[in-house]
C-alpha cells in the first residue's frame, strides 16, 4: 500500500529532489557549488549618480592597474637592457683576454731578444777591431745567432708582437722611457738620439716601453767654426 502511494508521488512530481529516506527536499531548487575565494558579484546601482560612481571608482582602479603594468613592463625592458649590456661586456672581456693571453710569455721573451741582439753587437765590434772581416768561426757564430733572432722575430709577429720606432723621433711618454738627456745643437730638444732597449707593443697594448736618450735645449750657443 506503502509502496503505492509513493510510486504515485513520484510520478505526480519526477523532478523534485527527494532525500535519502524518499521525502521531497525542501527549500527550492539546489545551488550550484561557489568557489569560497572567489569575490561575490557587487549589487546592482539602485541609482543613475550611484552607477556614474562606481563607473569613476572602476575606472581609477583601471588607471591604477595600467600604471604599475606600464611600470612593471619599464622595469623589464631596462632589466632586459641590463642584463644583454653584461652578456656584451662578458663577451668583450673575454675575447680581450684570449688577445692577450700570451702577454706574460712574450714580455719575458724580450729579455732573450735583448741577449741575442747584445751578442751579436759585441760580435761585429770584435769584427771591427780585427779588421772588419766576419769570416770563420766568428762569422759563422755570428750568422748563426743573427738567424736565430730573427726567427725570434717571426714567432712574436705572428703573435701580434710590433717593435716600436724610437731612434730620431720625438720623445713619446707612452711608448718611450727617458733613461739620460743630452745638449745637442743638431736635433731638436725632446728626439730620441740613442736606443738601449727596443720598445715592443702587442697588438694596441703597450709591452714593454723603449729605453732611450733624449736631446734637451744646450745651454750655450753653438760653437763656432773656426777662424780663418
Amino acid at each position: 500500500m506503502r509502496d503505492d502511494r509513493d510510486h504515485g508521488r513520484s510520478a505526480r512530481d519526477p523532478g523534485r529532489p527527494t532525500s535519502p529516506t524518499g521525502e521531497p527536499r525542501h527549500g527550492g531548487p539546489e545551488r550550484a557549488d561557489v568557489d569560497p575565494g572567489e569575490a561575490a558579484p557587487a549589487p546592482a546601482p539602485r541609482s543613475l549618480d550611484e552607477a556614474v560612481a562606481r563607473i569613476a571608482r572602476l575606472e581609477a582602479e583601471l588607471a591604477e592597474v595600467q600604471a604599475a603594468a606600464a611600470a612593471m613592463q619599464d622595469q623589464y625592458l631596462r632589466e632586459r637592457a641590463e642584463l644583454e649590456n653584461f652578456k656584451r661586456r662578458m663577451q668583450k672581456d673575454k675575447a680581450e683576454a684570449l688577445r692577450y693571453a700570451t702577454e706574460p710569455v712574450l714580455r719575458d721573451l724580450l729579455g732573450v731578444i735583448d741577449n741575442l741582439e747584445r751578442a751579436i753587437r759585441a760580435s761585429r765590434d770584435e769584427a771591427t777591431r780585427e779588421g772588419g772581416s766576419t769570416s770563420g768561426p766568428l762569422g759563422a757564430l755570428l750568422k748563426g745567432v743573427e738567424m736565430v733572432l730573427s726567427q725570434f722575430a717571426d714567432v712574436l709577429s705572428r703573435h701580434g708582437v710590433s717593435r716600436i720606432a724610437s731612434r730620431h723621433e720625438p720623445f713619446d711618454p707612452a711608448h718611450h722611457e727617458a733613461l739620460a738627456q743630452v745638449e745637442s745643437h743638431e736635433h731638436p730638444a725632446g728626439t730620441v738620439v740613442e736606443e738601449h732597449a727596443a720598445g715592443y707593443r702587442l697588438h694596441e697594448r703597450l709591452l714593454r716601453p723603449a729605453q732611450v736618450t733624449v736631446t734637451r735645449t744646450p745651454a750655450g750657443p753653438p760653437p763656432s767654426g773656426p777662424r780663418n
